[in-house]
């Protein structure tokens, strides 16, 4: 009885891994064909063949005896299980190892998808299709190409390698690597890839691109750039349809039109409004033939202002800036770049050369083809250091002046104003020269006042230097800030330096 039951196990066993043998179950004739292989047998016209779930139409075939190896031409369209169809010219199957190679004018249908191709091997169990000699897959949205090819048809996902080009009527792309899902539309980059859509070309190393939404989240030398303006950063959040988007790491927005760069760690920007702000590191570079302007702030700020053509750029905490001519500090500052106009708020201070220039609001105009013009705005005061512990001074509630080849050429003083300046004779300082006048112009000479017309009667004096005292060489307010300078590009992140108790006795006994 043992014996008895041993035997139906092993047969049992023996019939479930038997293989199942493929079926012709249509054909208009059969004959053997021992020229081709002694096990060969050739079939013609409206052939029609099963081998598991799979279905083989065509207009000829082999098969051959003791194997599931089927060599179809001719109008071959092999389906399997209703999902997938691959038409071609060839096929050449082989059912033991699960597996075909379809040749000329292939093409492997699958939902929504179709792959052309030249010559395309498929697997049949794991529905895994690739090629070599160049593919095309097609689908509602989009139409992708490259030189070599895979296709997990169950996973919805196309692997492109070489020579990537893609399209639909939204953008052009090219790749060396790409990975595509065909039910979300989404593209995956692996290598490097450049996306153009109708207002931005789009370069990344990894990341993914939407083509549906027009969503993208770019690393790897990531960049959005058209022929105004270009981002950069390490990681870059896009949405065309919106126009919204954020960056982090190493950010840089460069206007081209403007000549302004802007850096820092983090952004968010809107494409349509053309908006951006950048915090932590925030630095603002200013280019032009002459000279360029380094400026860092907490956080940078750009944006359309109301009238046509104009953008404002704001400056907020913490303002330092340097350029060779001129530095800076404030607590804010605006640039509107049609007017070319930078007006710096809160506590502003301004260095040029050998002059400080200090007041409630400072203005400055750079013009082209006029000297630049500084307007300076309640409780304004000039201070020019002539030498170790002498200092002219211009004081008044209001001041307009002149630059020209980077040096002050004129201020006029509107209001309250006061000077004292060193008189010299020739080389030879002689006194000190203090006045008061409701309206007052001056003049400079390489730095130093060289001529004062006064629109009312002044009143003054003219001190001898042996006779001066400490108070005598300051006009009130005096405040000498050259500790919060700027002294390069690369001392504009400096901070406003704590002062000693010791400075602070000093500044004391000073004043």
């Amino acid at each position: 009885m043992k014996i008895f039951f041993v035997l139906i196990l092993i047969s049992s066993i023996s019939f479930s891994q038997e293989k199942k043998k493929i079926e012709i179950l249509r054909a208009g004739s059969l004959e053997a064909d021992e020229k081709i292989a002694a096990n060969a047998q050739r079939l013609i016209d409206t052939v029609l063949i099963r081998h598991n779930d799979i279905l083989l139409y065509c207009d000829s075939a082999y098969t051959y005896t003791g194997t599931n190896r089927v060599d179809a031409f001719g109008n071959v369209h092999v389906n399997q299980g209703d999902t997938m169809h691959l038409y071609a010219n060839k096929v050449f199957y082989n059912g033991d190892i699960s597996f075909a190679r379809a040749i000329k004018n292939v093409r492997l249908e699958s939902k929504t998808t179709t792959l052309f191709t030249d010559t395309l091997d498929y697997d049949l169990e794991a529905k895994i299709g690739y090629y070599n000699t160049s593919g095309t897959i097609v689908d509602s949205t989009n139409t992708l190409t490259s030189t070599v090819g895979k296709y997990f048809v169950d996973d919805n996902l196309v692997h492109f390698y070489t020579d990537v080009e893609g399209f639909n009527e939204n953008y052009t792309l090219h790749s060396d690597t790409l990975f595509y899902n065909t039910e979300t539309s989404r593209m995956f980059i692996v290598g490097p890839t450049t996306i153009r859509d109708s207002a931005n070309t789009i370069y990344a190393e990894d990341g993914w691109y939407d083509t549906k939404t027009g969503e993208a989240e770019l690393k790897e030398n990531a960049s959005v750039f058209n022929d105004k303006q270009l981002l950069k950063a390490n990681y870059i959040k896009y949405n065309e349809e919106d126009g919204n988007g954020n960056a982090v790491g190493s950010v840089q927005i460069e206007d081209f039109e403007n000549k302004i760069i802007v850096k820092g760690i983090n952004a968010i920007y809107n494409e349509s409004i053309e908006m951006a702000t950048v915090s932590d590191s925030a630095v603002l570079i200013m280019y032009s033939e002459k000279d360029t302007l380094f400026m860092h702030a907490d956080t940078l700020r750009s944006a359309p202002d109301t009238i046509e053509g104009e953008k404002i750029i704001t400056a907020f905490y913490g303002v330092r800036f340097y350029r060779s001519d001129f530095q800076g500090v404030c607590d804010s500052l605006a640039y509107f770049t049609k007017d070319s106009v930078i007006q710096f708020h809160y506590n502003p201070v301004i260095w040029s050369e050998i002059h400080q220039l200090s007041a409630d609001l400072i203005a400055m105009k750079q013009n082209s083809d006029t000297p630049d013009e500084l307007h300076l705005t309640n409780n304004s005061f000039i201070i020019s250091n002539q030498d170790s512990g002498k200092f002219d001074q211009i004081k008044g509630k209001n001041m307009i002046g002149y630059i020209v080849e980077n040096e002050i050429n004129n201020i006029t003083v509107d209001g309250n104003g006061q000077t004292l300046y060193y008189a010299r004779e020739e080389e030879n300082i002689i006194g000190l020269n203090r006045s008061e006048s409701s309206k007052i112009s001056i003049q400079f000479k390489e730095g130093k006042i060289h001529r004062i017309v006064f629109f009312k009667a002044p009143q003054g004096q003219l001190k001898p230097i042996l006779e001066l005292t400490e108070k005598d060489k300051k006009l009130s307010d005096f405040d000498w800030k050259i500790k919060l300078r700027p002294i390069s590009k690369h001392d504009i992140f400096k901070r406003e330096p704590a002062e000693s108790e010791e400075e602070k006795e000093l500044e004391a006994i000073e004043n």
